[in-house]
């Protein structure tokens, strides 16, 4: 039923559309019927997965970058109350600043013939806060009477931090991974639509191509894709988690 059920909700949004579209006679300009959408993904399958591979790429990357820029800094200053004071708040800073007002300024320094450059840079930034916070959070959520135990036996902080609040961090790594990983497809995304070139040749240049052109159809075939390509991340992710919680546990 946990497959059934989300399938048949679909299938009947879709017939609804569907007949919707065909009784009201709606422009397929303005709004395609199910069954266009479906022609034109067909028609357009070797273009639209190489543009998934494209963003999934480097919508992966990001995701590299990001994880090792923010989970080495939270080793870093998980080390020291003062860093952590004055690191946090500049990331929140750079959480909530919108992408679209620093993209003009990574587009340059990355170089216009380099978009693919800026694209990564950005989904990074993006996908950076949630394994940030995530790392953060959980190496300070050890067991106190653990780290009492460490106490007890003169722990360094170098021992405490790789065989107790590391491992105890886990949880909380692979939840922001799991986050970061959306982010990272959505920032890749909204950076190919602001740097405004092809050269990617990801999914958001496919909308971009087809809006251009009126093709609506198109570009709801490349909106499901973007939807799949997101949803398969996820679930990917989601078992890797559950994968790597039970191995924790096991240990």
């Amino acid at each position: 039923m946990r497959i059934l059920a989300p399938l048949a909700l679909v299938a009947l949004l879709l017939a609804a559309w569907e007949a919707a579209c065909r009784l009201l006679g709606v422009p397929a300009y303005f709004l395609p019927p199910p069954s266009a959408i479906a022609a034109a993904a067909v028609a357009d399958v070797p273009a639209l997965l190489a543009s998934a591979l494209a963003t999934l790429s480097m919508a992966l990357l990001a995701l590299a970058t990001a994880s090792m820029l923010a989970v080495g800094l939270a080793l870093a200053i998980s080390l020291s109350p003062t860093g952590e004071r004055a690191v946090r708040p500049l990331a929140v800073v750079l959480q909530v600043t919108p992408i679209v007002a620093i993209a003009p300024l990574v587009l340059i320094w990355a170089g216009v013939e380099h978009p693919t450059r800026a694209i990564v840079a950005l989904a990074a930034v993006v996908a950076f806060f949630p394994i940030f916070s995530g790392a953060l959070t959980g190496l300070k959520s050890a067991d106190p009477d653990l780290e009492r135990l460490f106490d007890l036996y003169g722990a360094s902080r170098l021992q405490r931090l790789m065989r107790l609040r590391l491992p105890s961090a886990a949880p909380f790594l692979l939840e922001g991974h799991k986050v970061a990983a959306g982010q990272a497809v959505i920032g890749a995304v909204v950076a190919e639509f602001v740097a405004g070139s092809g050269a990617a040749q990801g999914l958001a240049w496919r909308i971009l191509e087809a809006g251009n052109r009126l093709q609506t159809a198109r570009m709801f075939a490349a909106l499901a894709v973007l939807g799949l390509l997101g949803a398969l991340l996820h679930a990917a992710l989601e078992a890797a988690e559950r994968a790597g919680l039970r191995w924790w546990r096991g240990r």
